[in-house]
């Protein structure tokens, strides 16, 4: 069954129900999310960018200088790194060495478990070497639930990883940030996400000794592989329509794509990471390339919404 995620997020009997805008616009750009491309240690069921160890859509070093060069000239930008698993990039570290010379704000997107592959065991000690901000995905707190979606020993792995961190500092008091990002299994929407935290921050604390800052709540997007298992079982329409229900509108200040530039691996420029999986480029009159970045007319531009964009608006946003 598809649920609400709180009965705030639908009308009551006799309300009439709130519809999500027909248009959009940005508020800022603050940050520009890089994804450098999908090749990934997981193959994940909900990944909207249906990741994996065979994708080869790689950045190359020409499109990384250009995202530099947009750094360089912006000082209020942060560079959020994403992927895939980002680190598996061979110019990973090139990058965000580079963005912290310039002594920008860098958030690299991590799994966690690939901390243990090779060549990338000393992952956590860069990390706090090179004072990023962390955000990683743990599925649930409980192994048989991570392992699921994830794979057999991921969970244990996660968890040594996150012990790693908290050791360097990270998601402890004074330290540096780590918030954790949580995603149902399967075709429901996201519990509450004061009352989830609590639940993680209890448990991994009680049962590991592990810490962190915040956690994030996200719905599953209807794309790319989660869309396709959706779309074989006959219940994406179900699923979209469950988002369309829970619309609250009080998410639309902090969406994503209001206050964000995503670029995709081939340097093309899109509202958000949802919509570059989509393959939803950026209207006609934008700049459509990192190397033709112009911040004024990107802040004139219209968000493109689609019907996916449900997911970011139901019930407390995904954002």
């Amino acid at each position: 069954m598809i649920i609400p995620l709180n009965k705030n997020s639908i009308p009551l009997e006799g309300q009439a129900r709130l519809s999500p805008p027909r248009t959009l616009d940005p508020l800022d750009i603050a940050v520009l999310q890089v994804n450098i491309g999908y090749r990934c240690n997981l193959s994940c069921s909900h990944c909207h960018l249906s990741a994996g160890p065979g994708r080869s859509e790689v950045m190359v070093r020409e499109t990384m200088d250009q995202v530099l060069a947009v750094l360089a000239a912006m000082p209020s930008l942060a560079l959020d790194i994403t992927g895939g698993a980002p680190e598996l990039h061979p110019l990973f570290r090139h990058l965000v060495r580079s963005a912290r010379r310039l002594s920008r704000h860098v958030i690299v997107r991590t799994n966690l478990a690939v901390f243990s592959e090779d060549g990338h065991k000393d992952l956590p000690r860069f990390y706090a070497d090179e004072a990023v901000e962390i955000v990683a995905s743990l599925p649930w707190y409980l192994e048989d639930n991570v392992d699921a979606v994830r794979g057999n020993g991921v969970f244990h792995k996660s968890i040594a990883a996150l012990r790693e961190l908290n050791g360097l500092g990270f998601g402890v008091a004074g330290g540096r940030p780590l918030s954790l990002v949580y995603n149902p299994r399967g075709a429901v929407l996201p519990p509450p996400q004061a009352s989830l935290e609590q639940g993680f921050r209890n448990t991994l604390a009680e049962r590991y000794g592990i810490s962190f800052n915040r956690l994030y709540a996200f719905a599953n997007m209807p794309v790319g592989r989660f869309r396709e298992a959706l779309d074989r079982e006959g219940r994406l329409d179900a699923y979209l329509r469950s988002l369309e229900a829970a619309y609250n509108p009080a998410t639309l200040n902090g969406l994503m794509c209001r206050k964000l530039i995503s670029v995709g691996w081939n340097g093309l420029l899109y509202d958000c990471d949802f919509n570059l999986a989509a393959g939803i480029p950026l209207p006609e009159g934008s700049p459509l390339h990192i190397r033709d970045f112009d911040r004024a007319r990107l802040m004139a531009r219209t968000i493109r919404l689609q019907r996916h964009c449900a997911g970011c608006t139901a019930g407390q946003g995904s954002s």
